[in-house]
């Protein structure tokens, strides 16, 4: 006997036993439908379906009858089709809302999770481990971001590559992903010029500690916040505090995310026949980020954003790698083993020995600064960039507070003052009459001790 026939042979004998003690005046009508979990008239229509047809009129009447709710036969073969040949191994979540889009299929998750169950296509999730206690979200966006990379297969075909994604805390959304060959200094700074220059300067910015984030004297210890590496140097500039997560598990959130991602992200990819990283990151910006965002993507506690508008051009000029050199005797700089030809220029002979900057910018570009001045620009490869001539190249000297990080306004210098004995506006001075050199034989000197002394007596 199965269970349900058990059951049902169980809840007979139990209204048996009800209905007897009904009929012995022991149990009221009332009575009897509540110990039965039912109301007086139902209590009364099972009375009557007993008298009528015995054990058999109590059987449910919709049992063998196929219920008007349910899935046609040929669209549920045509969803275990679709998955079998063209979504195999999707989740089921991510597996729906393709239906739904690209099919129109118009029935729930949980009944095409049950199918996929059935047919044994989806294996159930695993039990989760022990709760943890989530970090609440900061209330406003640009209070704190989140920036790592992930190592994935994300092209079929491809060796793994490194996703670099920069999200905020707030809401989970995604300002920036791409893909690169190995996560540095390189990819990091880019990442923060596209966030900085497109949304402003946030509070905080929380990574690993990875090499090009944090300098770490001895593995498992803290890290050493005086010494800065490049990108610590750049947000410390730009005033931005930078947090270190000292275990995976406080960095959950954006571990969550890429574990989203790297489910979801290669099929897409695949879906859409790309097989290249440039067309892979074209797709990722254009495409890809707004439907993630969309999807997954939260509301702030609070609306008001904490972002602090800046200047592009002074984001981009902090946000590079800065190293010192001294130019050598050929007037050359040297770089990552390239030599740096330094132009002419009038305002000095030559840049013999001097003390200088190498910036090196995230899209290869490299320029060298004498103070605040640039001398030249040059390519990836060390040819030097001709400049349209624009506005003067300025580099503060100091960092500014994050107000001072607008658009600079350069005010004109004022004209300088004429000194009290100078000539009014407009009036010819008088010309000198009769006044000439003083020759030198009449310039007066003061009579010596020898000469004005007493002549003595002969």
């Amino acid at each position: 006997m199965n269970r349900t026939a058990w059951l049902q042979d169980r809840r007979m004998q139990k209204f048996r036993d009800v209905l007897s003690r009904w009929e012995a005046g022991e149990l009221s009508m009332m009575e009897a439908g509540e110990l039965l979990g039912m109301s007086e008239r139902q209590f009364r229509r099972y009375r009557d379906r007993y008298e009528d047809g015995g054990l058999a009129g109590l059987v449910d009447r919709r049992l063998g009858k196929p219920s008007e709710k349910r899935v046609p036969s040929d669209a549920k073969d045509r969803m275990l089709a679709l998955y079998r040949e063209d979504y195999r191994g999707w989740n089921v979540k991510h597996f729906h809302e393709h239906l739904q889009r690209d099919y129109g299929f118009r029935w729930g998750y949980t009944w095409t999770k049950a199918q996929l169950h059935t047919a044994g296509l989806v294996e159930r999730a695993a039990r989760r481990g022990a709760h943890r206690r989530k970090r609440p979200r900061k209330p406003c966006e640009g209070m704190m971001l989140h920036q790592d990379g992930s190592r994935f297969a994300w092209l079929v075909g491809q060796p793994p590559l490194d996703l670099i994604v920069t999200m905020d805390d707030a809401t989970n959304k995604l300002y920036s992903a791409f893909l690169v060959e190995e996560e540095g200094t390189t990819s990091t700074l880019r990442a923060l010029v596209e966030v900085f220059t497109a949304q402003g300067l946030p509070s905080s910015l929380y990574t690993d500690r990875g090499s090009h984030y944090f300098f770490t004297p001895k593995a498992g210890e803290p890290v050493d916040k005086e010494r800065l590496t490049q990108v610590g140097r750049a947000l410390n500039w730009l005033g931005i505090e930078h947090i270190p997560a000292y275990s995976p598990e406080a960095r959950g959130r954006s571990e969550r995310t890429f574990g989203t991602l790297q489910d979801r992200l290669p099929k897409e990819l695949q879906r859409a026949g790309i097989t290249t990283v440039e067309e892979a990151n074209r797709f990722i910006r254009e495409v890809y980020l707004a439907a993630h965002n969309a999807r997954f993507a939260k509301p702030p506690a609070i609306a008001q954003s904490a972002f602090v508008a800046a200047d592009p051009a002074i984001v981009v000029e902090v946000l590079c790698i800065e190293e010192e050199r001294v130019v050598a005797r050929d007037n050359t700089v040297a770089y990552a083993g390239r030599r740096l030809q330094l132009p002419q220029t009038p305002l000095r002979p030559h840049y013999v020995r001097a003390s200088v900057k190498v910036r090196e910018y995230p899209d290869g570009t490299l320029a060298v600064f004498h103070g605040p001045r640039r001398i030249a620009r040059y390519s990836a490869q060390g040819v030097e960039l001709v400049d349209v001539p624009t506005a003067n190249s300025v580099t503060p000297c100091s960092p500014p507070s994050r107000r001072g990080l607008a658009a600079q306004e350069f005010v004109a210098p004022s004209r300088r003052r004429p000194s009290l004995t100078a000539a009014a506006r407009g009036v010819t001075p008088k010309r000198r009459v009769g006044t000439k050199k003083r020759p030198p034989g009449r310039t007066k000197k003061p009579a010596s001790k020898s000469s004005t002394a007493a002549p003595s007596p002969a």
